[in-house]
């Protein structure tokens, strides 16, 4: 590639009629100058080129981490609502087993109850019988004692 100072030190043959000396170096200080200028102008657009593509890398490594973030989310929150679920349905089945097993117990309390009842109710039955036929006895001895008397 040309640079400013190969065009500042490039030397032209001289010949019998040829162009005017003064009018060639005006024109190459020019060209110089405007070539300087472009190739300033050009090496600062490669710099910025650069940083944009640096940039750019920063920028994409960004929205990478943050969509493997994204997704280690998800991922995470469809572990948490499987744990929830999972947990959920574990509680609901110890609740059940605790539930039958209270009305278990609350079943056999009333057999137990029910069978203590029964024998109560049958001793009652028996002291009634007894105490019938004891004061059977009595007015029997009562009845007799006044016949007796008489």
């Amino acid at each position: 590639m040309l640079t400013p100072l190969d065009i500042h030190n490039k030397e032209f043959k001289r010949s019998f009629r040829g162009y005017n000396e003064e009018e060639v170096d005006e024109f190459l200080d020019r060209v110089i100058k405007d070539y300087e200028t472009l190739y300033r102008e050009n090496i600062d657009l490669k710099e910025t080129i650069e940083r944009l593509n640096s940039k750019l890398e920063h920028y994409q490594h960004m929205e990478n981490t943050l969509h493997s973030t994204l997704v280690i989310a998800q991922e995470t929150a469809e572990e948490v609502k499987l744990n929830a679920k999972k947990e959920t349905e574990l509680m609901i089945k110890e609740a059940e087993i605790r539930a039958q097993r209270l009305v278990d117990e609350g079943m056999s309390k009333v057999r137990k109850m029910t069978g203590e009842y029964e024998e109560v109710r049958k001793q009652s039955q028996v002291f009634r019988t007894r105490l019938r036929t004891l004061l059977q006895a009595q007015m029997e001895m009562l009845n007799n004692a006044e016949e007796d008397e008489n």
